[in-house]
């Protein structure tokens, strides 16, 4: 089993590169891909010293990014192996698979455990107090309500599992509603 996921409040807080105006316009990966990249560095020995561009800020925004789109799978209080299945393949694709299969099935576990025994409420508390940046807040309700589009739709489970986490987040319904409108075209992880 992976390292325990640590959920400080208000500890992620990574620096973002800001381009300046004459930069040509590029399109940039998403903040999940991006964090994937830091989490895929992670090294396999919690106690390497040397440098490995391994990114802990990065590291933790990409697991809570994954926990948020977990809650919204188990929403129903049901995640089958379908459900499983789908949820691997989503992650595995929008992290352009650069995080190993094993490394994602070792952070469902760990997410499996935590939601076990804390319950969804406070894991998506947990979640919102973790993302303090407004912008990363919306690619974790936009990463989240993909999953819950992968479903055949979004449920009244789901989009209220949406819902909280955008409370939590401090936005308004609003910002739901256009994850879902992201979430729902055609690339959109």
């Amino acid at each position: 089993m992976s390292a325990p996921i640590n959920r400080r409040p208000g500890g992620i807080t990574p620096g973002a590169s800001r381009l300046g105006s004459e930069a040509p316009r590029v399109r940039v990966a998403s903040i999940l891909a991006q964090a994937a990249r830091a989490y895929s560095a992670r090294p396999p020995i919690e106690d390497i010293t040397m440098p490995t561009g391994f990114d802990p800020a990065a590291v933790a925004l990409f697991e809570t990014i994954i926990e948020a789109a977990f809650l919204v799978a188990n929403a129903d209080g049901h995640f089958d192996d379908e459900e499983r299945g789908r949820f691997q393949a989503i992650v595995t694709g929008a992290c352009q698979n650069l995080v190993h299969e094993k490394q994602i099935e070792a952070l469902l576990a760990d997410l499996g455990e935590m939601l076990a025994e804390d319950g969804l409420e406070k894991r998506i508390s947990m979640v919102a107090r973790t993302i303090a940046r407004t912008e990363h807040q919306r690619e974790v309700l936009r990463v989240a309500a993909s999953m819950a589009h992968a479903s055949g739709g979004v449920s009244a489970h789901e989009h209220g599992v949406l819902e909280q986490l955008a409370r939590g987040f401090k936005l308004d319904v609003a910002a739901v509603d256009e994850a879902l409108a992201q979430a729902a075209e055609p690339v959109n992880v």
